[in-house]
């Protein structure tokens, strides 16, 4: 996609995401790399009401180029940048599920949630509780990057992190993907949250079912 099409792009899923309650009021930020530098929606707007016009435009080294003053989560984003050479967009929600999870306790802080289903395996795969810092703080970024690296030295890369009492940050190669394991993410915590008994996590052995068959990661 062009420039063009990536700020149509972001306004699509923005407003995809406002309209079925995965983000609210002005919560919530998406952001993609460019060539030249990023694009990232504006502080304080509501991802529903997006037009490409508004939206940052950030140099390589950070510097605002154009648009309305870009979200106060820049530095976070281009942390994720920096730290995961394949993360082309990334996108931030309060969503309510995943909010909620950390309230009542995650099931691990190295995974927020079990293996209950294969599609989480697949899409989404290993999410681990990043500690509260307020929004913006520059420390949330260093703990996601070491986050980053952790992972990918286990041989298990990670697209998400889940940011205590905030929400998820999840990445991905196009906004489309993003979108859909976020999606997977926000109802596999619903599932969780709504089960009475907990159900038991898929075993070893069907797990590497998922990685032999589908390329899963976990």
């Amino acid at each position: 996609m062009n420039e063009m099409e990536l700020r149509q792009e972001i306004c699509r899923v923005g407003r995809s995401l406002f309209e079925r309650g995965y983000v609210h009021s002005t919560a919530g930020n998406i952001s993609v790399r460019l060539t030249d530098g990023f694009l990232i929606t504006p502080s304080e707007a509501c991802l529903g009401f997006l037009t490409p016009d508004v939206l940052a435009k950030v140099g390589a080294d950070g510097v605002q180029l154009s648009g309305e003053r870009a979200s106060k989560t820049l530095m976070l984003h281009r942390r994720i940048y920096a730290a995961d050479a394949d993360a082309a967009c990334v996108i931030h929600t309060h969503s309510t599920h995943l909010v909620a999870l950390t309230l009542t306790g995650v099931w691990k802080r190295e995974d927020i949630l079990p293996p209950i289903t294969p599609y989480y395996v697949m899409k989404v795969g290993h999410v681990p509780l990043i500690e509260y810092y307020r929004p913006g703080d520059a420390t949330v970024g260093e703990l996601v990057a070491l986050a980053i690296e952790q992972m990918k030295a286990r041989g298990a890369p990670i697209h998400a992190v889940m940011l205590d009492r905030l929400g998820p940050n999840v990445w991905h190669s196009t906004l489309a993907a993003a979108m859909a394991a976020l999606e997977e993410l926000e109802e596999t915590a619903r599932l969780w949250l709504l089960a009475d008994r907990k159900p038991e996590p898929l075993t070893p052995e069907q797990i590497d079912q998922l990685r032999k068959q589908f390329g899963a990661s976990w």
